[in-house]
């Protein structure tokens, strides 16, 4: 998506926390498309802000670059600090969730957190009826949500494609 909205860049960081093993597989899964998308992809673990700050402001002294966000919480917990970074250093990004987008990140793909507290919620309903919790089925997110933000956009010099906007849930303008 990062390069479908940002057709020139050419390097991204993901921004990810390196003590979480889906992070780590998430960046690993990043540089095994990364050449498909001609993309060199940056490992950016961070623990906290200010380790997001150094990161995002060092690997965006090169140009052509891009940031793919995953989630963890120091970026959930420092969101307002990665887009205004993003911002400052015109770097097109791409979040999990929603929220990054409506504080102005560029655009988002991932599941509502909601669904999985539903979903949750039902699974402990359950358990408290009497189901043992191991013959439950492991549930993922059913469905997933993009979101873009064209402001973001006009601001970064980004023209969004007619039909990533047409297949978005929502657009933000």
């Amino acid at each position: 998506m990062l390069k479908e909205l940002a057709p020139g860049v050419r390097r991204a960081a993901v921004v990810h926390h390196p003590d979480i093993a889906a992070n780590v597989a998430f960046v690993r899964a990043a540089e095994v498309a990364s050449s498909t998308f001609g993309v060199t992809i940056t490992s950016a673990a961070v623990r906290n802000a200010k380790d997001i700050e150094e990161t995002i402001t060092k690997f965006a002294q090169e140009p052509n670059g891009g940031l793919v966000v995953a989630p963890a919480p120091p970026t959930f917990d420092n969101r307002d600090l990665v887009v205004a970074l993003a911002a400052r250093f015109r770097l097109p990004a791409v979040y999990s969730f929603r929220f990054f987008v409506t504080s102005g990140g560029l655009a988002s793909y991932g599941y509502d957190p909601k669904d999985i507290w539903r979903a949750a919620a039902a699974y402990v309903d359950r358990i408290l009826r009497g189901e043992k919790p191991g013959d439950l089925p492991v549930q993922l997110p059913a469905k997933y949500q993009l979101v873009i933000n064209l402001k973001t956009a006009k601001a970064l010099g980004l023209t969004v494609p007619q039909t990533l906007q047409a297949s978005s849930d929502e657009v933000i303008e």
